[in-house]
């Protein structure tokens, strides 16, 4: 080796191993390759195993120290022992910090090589790295890192920690919820790293979780000495619908909403207030579970304690309607002090089916006591007794056989409720709508909303009833019928109704008779209805007159005895009765009838339906009955049930079904030997 080359070597191994002076990489390969013929094989091989050495081994995004080479106004210039010098953005540098050439500094290779061929180098990358260290050796020792709240965002805040920023969750800052986000920005707290995100290099921070630290020998104390009965001091934390949570010193408890107060209440916060620091009750608690039930009003003397020192029966007092239902109004007197207001209670004389028709919710209202149960822990109120009973001065307004005139309200079968002022009914019974005629039904004489005049037969001021009388307008003229229609007098009177065995005639003073069916035909006759339509004017004899159960009988063959012979075939054709002859008219027993049919229809009619009772209303709370059953007919006996029905059937006429030839042959011939047994 010739004694240039010998120096060259020496020469560039001290460089190499002092590093004072780095070999550029370029420099060399020019020296290598300038003249290549000047140096051996073995020469080339050594030189470029000092070049290799003489360079770092660089990889990228690794925190490597570079020399300030060059300052600009816009870049810094580094030596980072690279092929070539890197340059770095001004502005990553402090704009305080003053640069010299030939200083160190931190810094990240991003990238070996550009679009452009350059070392792109970054500072900031390589504080933040540095930072990014010591937040994951933090994490890893549960180091309690000090940070200063930015700014808020949605869910939480921004909190610059040891120079970068993370994130506090709003439920992280404190162990109570926080009312005012704003009123933490600016402050430095202390916190602890509770998750890292690598990839995305996110931290969440919280606050919480030291003080939660600090409180928890205070909390175990706290559950350690938990007793029924203990009255504790905490501060409301939240409120719910159904309740309050109590931030007992690092413990919450919960007030559910019917333990705040006696009285009732719709929401908590009509009781307590946010921040507020009260005294509660511990009511129960679960040790493993961490629940505590409290309680605010045992702290308060329950109000029925000496409820009876306060109120007696027949005090005037007054109150909120807090509750309706269907059988009455519920009244706040104070808290944890109702009453209940039946609606039998409320008016003397309206009818009231619901309290909504004569209160309100929230509504301020006076009443009377009218019953006091401490026991039971029952107030029974009323509202009416707070003015005059107009049942009272009925008797004077509505003496017994007095007239008046009212409006029908209400059609039963029973009879007819008739308003004779607002809120004042009586009944008119079925069977006082009509002196003469027999009803079946209030509506043959009145429609619901007419006029009708009646007359007070009596008032029952205990059981809230009028009995009324329309019959009673007129005179009782069955004095009078005793001379019209006396037995043997001859009386015309036209078909109106037909039953099972005769029809019912209506007579010339408007009075009703019957005619037995034995009374118009010697023989039987099949359908009366066919024979004897409504409105068949009939030439009738009367056979019984009895005042006493109101029935005249009648006789069409007792009247046709008198007539000549063509009359009475005239009558048998008229009324087509077949088979009968002239000499059968004449012949016929008179004598024979039975008419207990008529005097049966009406017993029916007047006592199988009874006239209504009307119940004391009583003011305890008990479910009312739908309004629509004061309307119904009252209940029947199984025997009445039967017979009315039975009664029912021999009212209406019974439609013949229709018979093939043959069989009224058959039904002719089986008559007619009934009619010879008879005979």
């Amino acid at each position: 080796m010739s004694e240039e080359v010998k120096e060259t070597v020496e020469e560039t191994q001290d460089n190499v191993e002092t590093a004072e002076v780095p070999v550029k990489k370029e420099m060399l390969k020019a020296t290598k390759f300038m003249n290549p013929d000047e140096y051996s094989q073995e020469e080339l091989v050594t030189l470029e195993m000092l070049y290799d050495k003489s360079f770092k081994d660089i990889k990228e995004g690794e925190i490597i120290q570079g020399k300030v080479v060059g300052i600009t106004e816009d870049n810094v210039v580094l030596d980072v022992g690279f092929k070539s010098d890197g340059s770095i953005p001004r502005n990553e540098f402090d704009p305080n910090e003053e640069l010299k050439v030939g200083q160190e500094v931190d810094i990240v290779i991003e990238s070996v090589e550009d679009e452009e061929g350059n070392l792109v180098l970054s500072k900031k990358r390589a504080d933040f790295l540095k930072i990014w260290s010591r937040i994951m050796h933090a994490q890893e020792h549960d180091e309690i890192l000090q940070g200063k709240i930015l700014k808020r965002i949605k869910g939480g805040m921004v909190v610059d920690l040891i120079g970068m920023e993370a994130f506090l969750p709003g439920s992280q800052i404190d162990i109570r919820p926080v009312r005012d986000f704003d009123a933490f920005v600016g402050q430095t707290m202390d916190f602890k790293i509770v998750k890292v995100n690598v990839p995305t290099e996110n931290v969440v921070v919280s606050h919480k979780v030291l003080i939660e630290e600090t409180i928890a020998d205070q909390r175990k104390e706290i559950l350690d000495g938990l007793e029924k009965g203990q009255i504790l001091e905490g501060i409301v934390k939240a409120i719910t619908d159904f309740g309050v949570f109590v931030d007992l010193g690092g413990v919450d408890g919960l007030i559910h909403i019917t333990d705040l107060s006696w009285g009732r209440i719709n929401h908590p916060n009509e009781v307590v207030k946010l921040d507020e620091k009260i005294k509660v009750v511990v009511t129960d608690f679960d040790r493993e579970k961490r629940r505590i039930s409290l309680s605010l009003k045992q702290l308060l003397a329950h109000p029925w304690e000496n409820i009876e020192e306060k109120y007696k029966i027949g005090d005037k007092v007054s109150g909120r309607v807090v509750s309706l239902t269907d059988y009455g109004a519920f009244i706040e007197i104070e808290k944890g002090i109702e009453g209940l207001i039946h609606i039998s209670e409320m008016s003397w004389t309206q009818h009231i089916s619901h309290p909504s028709q004569f209160v309100s919710m929230g509504q301020v209202v006076e009443a009377v006591i009218l019953s006091l149960d401490k026991g039971e822990k029952k107030i029974s109120l009323g509202m009416k007794q707070l003015t005059p009973d107009p049942w009272e001065e009925l008797m004077k307004k509505y003496p017994v056989g007095s007239k008046h005139s009212g409006t029908a309200r209400n059609l039963t079968n029973f009879g007819v409720f008739v308003e004779l002022e607002p809120g004042i009914d009586g009944l008119v019974h079925i069977s006082d709508l009509s002196w003469t005629k027999k009803i079946r039904h209030p509506g043959e004489v009145v429609k619901k909303g007419e006029q009708i005049e009646v007359v007070v037969l009596g008032i029952d001021t205990e059981q809230r009833k009028i009995s009324l009388g329309h019959k009673q307008i007129n005179d009782n003229p069955w004095d009078n019928f005793a001379k019209a229609y006396a037995a043997g007098i001859d009386a015309e009177g036209k078909v109106v109704r037909i039953i099972e065995k005769g029809v019912i005639v209506e007579l010339p003073l408007g009075v009703d008779g019957f005619i037995p069916a034995t009374q118009l035909s010697p023989s039987k006759i099949k359908n009366l209805s066919f024979s004897f339509p409504n409105d068949t004017t009939l030439h009738l004899k009367v056979v019984e007159f009895d005042k006493e159960n109101k029935k005249i009988v009648l006789s069409a063959l007792a009247a046709l005895k008198e007539k000549d012979d063509d009359e009475i075939t005239a009558y048998i054709n008229a009324h087509k009765l077949d088979r009968v002859t002239v000499q059968d008219i004449l012949s016929a027993d008179l004598g024979k009838y039975d008419s207990s049919d008529f005097n049966l229809y009406e017993d029916k009619q007047m006592t199988s339906i009874q006239k209504p009772q009307v119940e004391k209303k009583e003011t305890k709370v008990e479910e009312p009955k739908p309004a629509s059953v004061a309307d119904k007919k009252p209940e029947e006996k199984p025997k009445e049930k039967a017979e009315a029905k039975e009664e029912a059937a021999k009212e209406e006429p019974k439609a013949e079904a229709v018979k093939t030839p043959e069989e009224e042959k058959a039904k002719e011939q089986s008559d007619e030997k009934e009619e010879e047994k008879d005979k």
